[in-house]
């Protein structure tokens, strides 16, 4: 199955198909131990990046990470540590399991600190990227008239369709969920958490108000696409989202905020713009209603985690819908001051 549902690479405005590589896997402590060893070599040594004081003893540095990363930077047995700490001639005090605090770095010698610092950046990215999802920085799309026009979609869309492979009622969004997602965020800590909702108030007063000019943002959902590259087989059929006045205000708007959560590491840079979507249909669903979003596809390596799912023919929903042709009314999508930045999963 993995072969019919490959990763999609996107190039040059073209898609390409990456097919899968069986590989033999491990268990996670192995993983860690082994990835810790491949990557030791590699890791770049910036020489100001950091903040190192200088102290009687030698040097210091200190790193901020949720205390679920720590196991990985201890290692099994401690050995990822006590590997860090022979090979760039350093100590590392880690707070115990369950307590928030800082990494703490020292040694006699300033490379010595700043190497392990990177090695533990390193560390502490990888992990985090392996971890599952757990908030999305999104707008609402749940105005009662677009709840009230999504179900007469769903309620054509099983009339004329419901024959179709795989086409059922669990795999329709929930019309209360409906919601134009910017980025997906893992979250480990209340003090992340808190950080999330500190920048965001920070986009809303430097640019958000700006692009909006104070008012709401009058939208359209308008058309509907898969994302997949075979319509006989799909997994996410979506809702095509733009501006009413056909200027692109909110794709601006969605694309600074998306590139200021990247900055700050809230977000990991995959792609360097919003693909604005409402998604109506979603195979996740099949098994969980609440999937969407949840699962993180790839590990940091670039490695397809394979999610077992059925897909379905969206051919005759994509020749018969209204939604097709685009003749939704259009609705009030949104006051700036009133977004909704992000909802756990």
């Amino acid at each position: 199955m993995e072969v019919l549902r490959p990763q999609l690479i996107r190039l040059g405005g073209r898609i390409y198909r990456k097919n899968p590589i069986q590989e033999q896997t491990y268990q996670h402590e192995e993983e860690d131990e082994d990835f810790y060893q491949g990557f030791v070599e590699c890791a770049e040594e910036p020489c100001d990046a950091y903040e190192v004081v200088q102290t009687q003893q030698g040097f210091r540095c200190t790193v901020k990470a949720p205390s679920l990363l720590y196991k990985h930077i201890v290692g099994k047995r401690g050995d990822t540590r006590k590997k860090l700490e022979v090979e760039t001639k350093t100590s590392i005090s880690i707070p115990k399991p369950g307590q928030e605090g800082e990494i703490v770095i020292t040694g006699q010698h300033r490379s010595g600190v700043i190497s392990a610092r990177t090695r533990i950046d390193v560390l502490l990215l990888t992990f985090r990227r392996k971890q599952p999802f757990t908030h999305f920085l999104a707008f609402f799309l749940n105005e009662v008239e677009v709840q009230e026009r999504f179900l007469k979609f769903q309620e054509e869309v099983l009339e004329k369709c419901s024959m179709d492979h795989g086409v059922d009622s669990t795999i329709f969004q929930n019309p209360r969920k409906l919601h134009l997602t910017i980025g997906m965020l893992v979250l480990l800590s209340e003090q992340e958490i808190q950080q999330t909702c500190e920048m965001l108030q920070q986009c809303k007063e430097e640019f958000i108000d700006d692009i909006s000019g104070g008012k709401p943002l009058e939208v359209e959902m308008a058309g509907i696409e898969y994302m997949n590259d075979d319509p006989g087989m799909v997994d996410v059929l979506y809702a095509k989202v733009h501006m009413k006045d056909g200027s692109n205000r909110l794709q601006e708007l969605v694309d600074r905020v998306l590139e200021r959560f990247q900055a700050s590491g809230l977000i990991v840079k995959e792609w360097n713009s919003v693909k604005l979507h409402a998604t109506v249909m979603n195979t996740l669903f099949r098994k969980d209603p609440n999937a969407e979003g949840r699962y993180n596809l790839y590990t940091a390596d670039g490695k397809y985690i394979f999610k077992e799912r059925e897909s379905f023919d969206g051919r005759n929903i994509l020749k018969e819908s209204d939604f097709r042709r685009g003749d939704e009314k259009e609705f009030l999508f949104a006051k700036g001051d009133s977004f909704t930045p992000y909802m756990r999963l």
